[in-house]
């Protein structure tokens, strides 16, 4: 299904037939609950490590992972979203976390700096691109991540494409200068 399509777009989609997406869900419970059931069974009869490589169990999380892309796609077909359906999130309970939840959700809405890096070789022989596209190339890429991101929900405050020295720049020390000179 292309991108541009309606389902994708910013326009409300209107009336949308949800059974489609419940017999997902429902598949994946039903697996999630035999994984559950396999899980007590196996554990019961071995060892921790054995039980997390016993044939059964891994035929059942492979089903899971599929019912689960399932769901995804029927998602992501029927409304457009891409879905973040696989994250594992503990949060802290507050006598870990040391403060309360107001503090903690101050401290979480913060932005972070991310960081993906490439050392790029010039092509091999005659070609019709150089080191010098590598920007534009980059830049274009990160165009497409902002828009995910941002499709996302995350608030993307700024990016940037450059060459030179961010990998030099993981050598500094506390107080700003090389290898401490």
């Amino acid at each position: 299904m292309s991108h541009e399509d309606a389902t994708h777009g910013p326009a409300p989609l209107g009336s949308v037939d949800p059974a489609p997406l419940h017999a997902a869900v429902d598949a994946l419970a039903a697996a999630l609950h035999d994984y559950v059931g396999a899980a007590v069974g196996v554990r019961a009869e071995f060892g921790a490590h054995e039980a997390d490589e016993d044939p059964r169990i891994l035929a059942l999380e492979e089903r899971v992972g599929t019912l689960n892309a399932r769901l995804f796609d029927a998602l992501h077909g029927s409304l457009g979203m891409h879905p973040d359906l696989t994250s594992s999130v503990w949060e802290p309970d507050e006598d870990e976390a040391g403060e309360a939840p107001g503090q903690q959700a101050q401290q979480e809405a913060v932005a972070e700096e991310f960081y993906l890096g490439f050392v790029v070789a010039p092509p091999a022989g005659t070609s019709d691109v150089g080191l010098d596209d590598v920007v534009g190339l980059l830049d274009d890429a990160g165009s497409a991540v902002v828009a995910r991101l941002v499709d996302s929900g995350f608030d993307v405050v700024e990016w940037t494409a450059s060459r030179g020295d961010a990998f030099d720049d993981l050598d500094d020390d506390e107080d700003g200068t090389e290898d401490g000179r």
